[in-house]
């Protein structure tokens, strides 16, 4: 099984077997028809994917990778946060009659900050310091914004990327290492659909800056399964899963802004079905 498969099981028999309900608490999401959204959770999980390895695409049901290729893009390189700039159409519940979901992720990407080397937003920031300065333990972006959480649709869930650079020994190649922190994840919707966007993030920025993807390491406060989810997720772990599949970018292409989903090159993904109709809390 991929490595990806292996940690999923891990991960959502553990929430299961030893986490805790907030059955019958005040919680904010609702289901359709009106109900509350309850779940049950693990607090600080902690998941860690080599990428020297191989790509953590989960095979016991399909990741659209290019896809969750194409948010991170509309994210990090488009620095969009209206939907009317993305292909996929997961964000439509939080978008107003404009599209937009507000000062949230892109936006925040977007915005100038002054630095004595000058003016430069988030993305721009990380990519002058892996080339200028990749030992620096400062290399981050923060999406958590507090003077702007009334203007979010909402808050962002994925809210920090910090990336540390290594060396090994007898490579000429940097290792360029990476940590997103999230505060929430809808296990069965988003769990791999996260691992795959950041840990492709990973890749592209490694290969714009002459470096080789290492660890990808996902923190997530309050990793959580819906009630109504359960029964999917139990069915969906008991699955039997494939290898990995091969996934790797446009050989050659250092430009962070020339990216596209169509240099997004998957080989030989096998899968198990998709699971349908799955609720989405809001």
């Amino acid at each position: 099984m991929s490595c990806a498969d292996e940690i999923f099981i891990a991960m959502c028999r553990d929430i299961l077997e030893n986490g805790t309900s907030t059955e019958g608490e005040k919680v904010r999401p609702k289901w359709d028809d009106g109900s509350s959204a309850y779940t049950i959770k693990r607090f600080g999980v902690v998941n860690r994917y080599d990428l020297r390895r191989e790509f953590p695409a989960l095979t016991l049901r399909r990741t659209a990778l290019k896809s969750a290729f194409d948010e991170v893009l509309w994210i990090w390189q488009r620095k969009s946060s209206n939907i009317h700039d993305l292909g996929s159409r997961i964000w439509d519940s939080w978008a107003d009659e404009d599209g937009s979901i507000g000062k949230a992720y892109g936006y925040q990407m977007g915005v100038k900050h002054i630095y004595k080397e000058g003016e430069m937003d988030q993305v721009d920031r990380v990519l002058y310091d892996l080339t200028h300065t990749p030992y620096s333990r400062r290399i981050l972006t923060n999406l958590y914004v507090h003077a702007d959480l009334h203007e979010m649709n909402l808050y962002p869930c994925a809210y920090s990327m910090t990336f540390n650079v290594t060396k090994e020994p007898g490579k000429d190649k940097l290792v360029l290492n990476g940590i997103l922190n999230q505060r929430s994840q809808d296990v069965l919707t988003a769990n791999n659909w996260n691992v795959a966007q950041y840990s492709l993030l990973l890749m592209m920025i490694a290969q714009c800056v002459g470096m080789e993807a290492g660890e990808f390491v996902h923190v997530i406060a309050d990793a959580h399964i819906y009630d109504r989810h359960i029964p999917l997720v139990k069915e969906l772990i008991s699955r039997t899963p494939y290898p990995a599949p091969t996934v790797y970018l446009t050989p050659g292409k250092t430009d962070f802004y020339s990216f596209t989903p169509d240099d997004l090159i998957v080989e030989n993904y096998q899968y198990g079905p998709q699971i349908k109709n799955i609720p989405v809390a809001v």
